[in-house]
């Protein structure tokens, strides 16, 4: 199994660029809701605005292990060798569930939805802190398909 891991390498969370000049101001995430024309903002901070990062249980193996583990390669996309990393953003809430999972970088729509699936079924993360207070964090993962 170790000898396959290097196939499905999973970068570490990637900080998104703010200042380091104290905790920043929180940012604003729209996500429309399920319900039609309804758009639901909220508050949350950068993740290197935090003085504590959310994580996941377990720390990255234990998510990387969850990844490999939950991921299933859309049949098609496999066979047609569509291989490449989508780029995932999503909100670590106070409670430490996810919450407005998106895209920002696909590869193709099967590989994009199958990366919003596993990230959707992730258990609750360990919420950051701001001054030991939880607080909503914005987080990005790639999850890789390789053949």
């Amino acid at each position: 199994m170790l000898k396959d891991l290097h196939r499905f390498i999973l970068l570490p969370l990637i900080a998104v660029a703010v200042p380091s000049a104290g905790a920043q101001p929180p940012r604003h995430i729209d996500k429309v809701s399920d319900a039609p024309k309804v758009q639901v903002s909220i508050e949350v901070y950068e993740y290197e605005s935090v003085d504590v990062h959310p994580s996941f249980p377990g720390g990255d193996t234990a998510m990387l292990r969850f990844i490999n583990g939950e991921r299933k390669y859309p049949r098609k996309a496999y066979r047609e060798g569509i291989e490449g990393r989508v780029l995932c953003s999503f909100v670590v809430n106070e409670d430490g569930s996810i919450s407005h999972i998106s895209v920002l970088k696909g590869v193709e729509e099967s590989l994009n939805r199958e990366a919003v699936r596993v990230i959707s079924r992730m258990p609750a993360w360990d919420a950051g802190l701001i001054d030991d207070s939880p607080v909503p964090v914005y987080c990005i993962v790639p999850i890789a398909f390789r053949r």
